[in-house]
Formats: structure tokens, sequence, C-alpha cells
């Protein structure tokens, strides 16, 4: 089992910036990828950034160039830095952790939300 617990959403001008923070614990070993993924009112959920253990990155075209995905693997902790934020960004950001297996697991936090006014 994988707990994840976000933070730092909030309030954000357009233009400006915020970094989302995720805590693991529990079977952190095992995790094989960690991401960041939001789902804006009325839309289904979308990718935002995902980074392997191997520290391979897929980011949304979304967010290329203003978005950084960063692990520290002493605190189990995947961070998600925004800058450049637009009004669309407006979301909750739910952090997202895979356990590759024959039948693979995802677990989920409960959520950040994320708001950028005009």
């Amino acid at each position: 089992q994988v707990q994840l617990v976000e933070s730092g959403g909030g309030l954000a001008q357009s233009g400006g910036s915020l970094r989302l923070s995720c805590v693991a614990s529990g079977s952190m070993s095992s995790i094989d990828v960690m991401g960041w993924y939001r789902q804006a009112p009325g839309k289904e959920r979308e990718l935002v950034a995902t980074l392997a253990i191997g520290g391979s990155r897929n980011d949304a075209d979304s967010v290329k160039g203003r978005f950084i995905i960063s692990r520290d693997n002493s605190k189990n902790t995947v961070y998600l830095q925004m800058n450049s934020l637009k009004p669309e960004d407006t979301a909750v950001y739910y952090c997202n952790a895979v356990i590759e297996a024959v039948r693979p697991m995802n677990y989920w936090g409960k959520g950040t939300l994320v708001t950028v006014s005009s």
C-alpha cells in the first residue's frame, strides 16, 4: 500500500508560480513511476507530468517549458514546480504512484486545488 498526501495548492495570478509537493508513505521501494495529474471543472482527469524511477520524464504538451517535476528520494517527496501559470491551469491536482506488475497498481492522493486568476 502507498499513501500520498499533496500540498502547496492555492491561488496564484496569471504568470505566477506555485510548487506542489506530494509526500509518499508505505511501500516506497516498490514505486516505479510518480506523477501529477489534474482535473478541471467539467473535464476529465489528464496527465500533467510523470517521473519514472530511472529518471525518464513525460510532460503534457500544455505544460512543457513551464512545469518541472522532480523527486527527492530522501524525503519520499515528488514536486511539481509550476511557472508562468495560466488561468487554464486551474484544476485540482492529484499525485499518482504506480507499481508496475502483472496487474499494475495505481495510487492517488486526495488532490490539491490550484486556482489561477487572470
